[in-house]
């Protein structure tokens, strides 16, 4: 019986962990259709965003092809800057650990600066400095 219940124990991981694959697999083929219509695009578990031109659009990645998500215009910022744990950082000395974030604030006042996530910090600097090169184009 003790066999039984390992072996069990056991089937049971294993579809938990084929439900998961699948289903990451699922964002991925939607992120990969949904990123051909855009210059430059990026994905990790925490946020999807694309480039058009001038025009950004971002969200948080799922098994369906996004159709409604925010978007607004690199004309309409007027910073972009790279915080890591909620830090402004330079872009010229990184730091190695820490939760970066992408944040665009803009030339109205009035609208909310937009925060995006990344998983990894150099990335994140590598994006910041390509919207950068942007937005003086």
């Amino acid at each position: 019986m003790a066999r039984g219940l390992f072996w069990l124990s056991l089937l049971v991981v294993f579809f938990i962990l084929a439900w998961s694959g699948w289903n990451e697999y699922q964002k991925l083929e939607a992120y990969r259709q949904w990123a051909e219509n855009f210059d430059q695009a990026k994905y990790d578990i925490y946020a999807i965003i694309g480039v058009k031109g001038k025009e950004i659009t971002w969200g948080k990645p799922s098994r369906s092809i996004p159709n409604t998500l925010p978007k607004f215009l690199l004309t309409d910022v007027d910073k972009i800057e790279l915080l890591v744990n909620d830090k402004s950082v330079d872009l010229g000395n990184l730091p190695n650990k820490g939760k970066p974030i992408i944040q665009f604030n803009f030339i109205n006042k009035d609208q909310s600066s937009i925060k995006i996530p990344f998983t990894e910090i150099d990335l994140a600097a590598k994006w910041v400095k390509y919207l950068d090169n942007l937005t003086k184009v």
